[in-house]
């Protein structure tokens, strides 16, 4: 795994070729720079461009993220990952942002122009790609159930939204932040019914055969309890867990017992790099050899 280095190691650190980053904090859990290096070992096979590519890690803390961008912009860096808790705050920081990141609010891919950085977010594809893959689901014309109103659950409504699903209904515990995001995905659903609940007061008439979307941190932390009870619920068509680490989480379980058709989030990290990785490289990426060494390094 490559070594987790900081704003001070640039002083003494020299590169050739084309220099790639995902910055965090904390950021020695990132599978990503193995991930990385596998589909540029992949690609310098039949291209020799790849060959000086290099994606290494920085622990960024978020008061230092400014001067990381100004840095890395100077010392040559072509690419950049974002990730916690660096996607919204970098919104500002940046020179010019994709539409649809903009109606995200976040940015977690970054790409290197004359003039600065230039924001993408590909999470929202890693999430409608992971789905369709694991679990069979189009976001298009599937109504969904998003647990969650924090930044993850805000990309993930988004994609949802712009691919034409056929509800959206989010559940989160605090009014408030719920609140804010129902109002500013309003301009967005248009005709689509768009609606929020508390998961310990589950309305009647939620749909059947939803997505269940777990956009919260419930699951990450030993003893963790579930963002909500599946069996609650009319019958789900599958649930999909943005936790990929560990790979069972209590919604998971649930899922399990109840015989529904569920997945951990390894699936959206691989494909969100997958695509990030084209974005710079402009090139056909190898998202296998990425998915062997995603799950390599998690043991999977």
């Amino acid at each position: 795994m490559a070594a987790v280095l900081t704003l001070d190691d640039l002083a003494s650190r020299s590169h050739s070729g084309t220099a790639l980053a995902v910055l965090g904090h904390p950021i020695e859990h990132s599978i990503s720079p193995a991930m990385h290096a596998a589909a540029l070992a992949e690609m310098a096979r039949t291209d020799g461009r790849f060959r000086h590519w290099t994606y290494v890690r920085f622990d960024v803390p978020p008061e230092r993220l400014s001067e990381a961008l100004e840095r890395l912009h100077e010392g040559g860096f072509y690419g950049l990952n974002l990730t916690v808790p660096h996607k919204i705050l970098a919104c500002s920081l940046v020179s010019t942002i994709e539409p649809a990141a903009q109606s995200i609010g976040a940015v977690n891919t970054l790409r290197r122009t004359t003039a600065g950085w230039h924001g993408y977010n590909t999470d929202g594809y890693g999430l409608a790609t992971a789905v369709k893959e694991t679990l069979g689901i189009d976001l298009a014309g599937t109504p969904i159930i998003l647990l969650g109103a924090g930044g993850a659950a805000r990309g993930a409504a988004v994609e949802c939204l712009q691919r034409g699903c056929v509800s959206l209904s989010i559940a989160n515990r605090t009014a408030e932040n719920l609140r804010r995001l129902l109002t500013d995905l309003a301009p967005l659903a248009r005709d689509i019914p768009l609606r929020g609940f508390d998961p310990e007061d589950i309305p009647y008439d939620l749909p059947e055969g939803a997505l269940v979307i777990n956009a919260t941190s419930a699951g990450l932390k030993p003893g963790d309890p579930s963002p909500l009870g599946l069996a609650k619920l009319p019958r789900p068509a599958g649930v999909y867990d943005m936790i990929y680490n560990p790979p069972v989480t209590p919604l998971l379980a649930e899922a399990s017992a109840l015989h529904l058709p569920s997945s951990h989030g390894l699936s959206m990290l691989i494909h969100q790099g997958a695509r990030a990785l084209e974005i710079w490289s402009e090139a056909k990426v190898p998202v296998e050899a990425m998915r062997t060494a995603a799950s390599q390094a998690m043991r999977f």
